[in-house]
């Protein structure tokens, strides 16, 4: 079974995407601001991190940074979970070491779970 570790604040997109993602099959974790998603990415060590780049404590950017810093998940796709403008995004990919990006909101479950899949694969 995949786990995937998000991290993210905000209890009704977590609910929503835990609900999706344990209905696909995977494992879920989830981390509420940087510190935790460090700590929890460290002893889980996922086989895929969503990251919302609006934290509470650091940004998403900083996290990215530290879990790259990380040899244990260096190679762990890390994927930036945001509702931020497509071009910011695909600028965040590029300057921080993500695998790539899902827009936020989610509008469809299927193109979700989906895109999601293309990342552990």
């Amino acid at each position: 079974m995949k786990k995937i570790l998000l991290v993210e604040d905000v209890p009704d997109v977590v609910q929503l995407v835990e609900r999706i993602l344990t209905a696909k099959g995977y494992e879920f974790v989830h981390a509420p601001d940087a510190e935790t998603g460090l700590q929890y990415a460290l002893q889980h060590v996922p086989d895929l991190i969503l990251l919302d780049l609006g934290l509470p404590d650091y940004d998403g950017q900083t996290l990215a940074g530290w879990i790259r810093d990380e040899q244990a998940l260096v190679s762990t796709p890390l994927i930036a979970f945001t509702a931020w403008p497509v071009e910011t995004a695909i600028q965040m990919v590029a300057s921080y070491g993500f695998n790539g990006y899902i827009s936020k909101p989610i509008i469809n479950v299927n193109e979700f779970s989906e895109h999601v899949a293309s990342f552990l694969k």
